[in-house]
């Protein structure tokens, strides 16, 4: 789909409805994916097209509204993602904070049982005698 991918590539092309029309389509993505792009094209025009007023503006007014709503939706994805990504790092940074704990703990845990075992052997000599 973008200008200037590597030619080696193999094209593929395919025909997507797109607000009533037929369009042919080429590039070196799977036609699924490019069925799926003009799909969320055809989704948001129909959207917009039920909105009030939509259709009573001029051609590039509505393509101009298709693009900025495609934008919003492109940016909020990218600030949710951005949140995931922070999100994650608090995450592992906890994970690595838990795991040392963990190996603390069980460090600690093998010491009392040590001690445990030599505090009974000690009683029991001690009962012999």
């Amino acid at each position: 789909m973008k200008q200037g991918e590597n030619s080696m590539d193999s094209k593929r092309s395919t025909e997507v409805l797109i607000d009533g029309k037929i369009y042919a389509l080429g590039g070196n993505e799977e036609e699924s994916y490019i069925h799926r792009l003009a799909s969320y094209i055809n989704e948001m025009t129909i959207t917009l097209k039920h909105q009030e007023g939509f259709t009573k503006q001029s051609a590039e007014y509505q393509n101009i509204m298709i693009q900025l709503n495609m934008a919003d939706d492109y940016f909020k994805a990218r600030e949710q993602s951005a949140r995931l990504e922070q999100q994650k790092a608090e995450m592992e940074k906890e994970i690595y904070s838990l795991k040392h704990e963990l190996v603390a703990t069980q460090m600690k845990l093998e010491s009392a049982k040590l001690e445990l075992v030599e505090t009974r052997r000690s009683a029991d000599s001690g009962k012999k005698e």
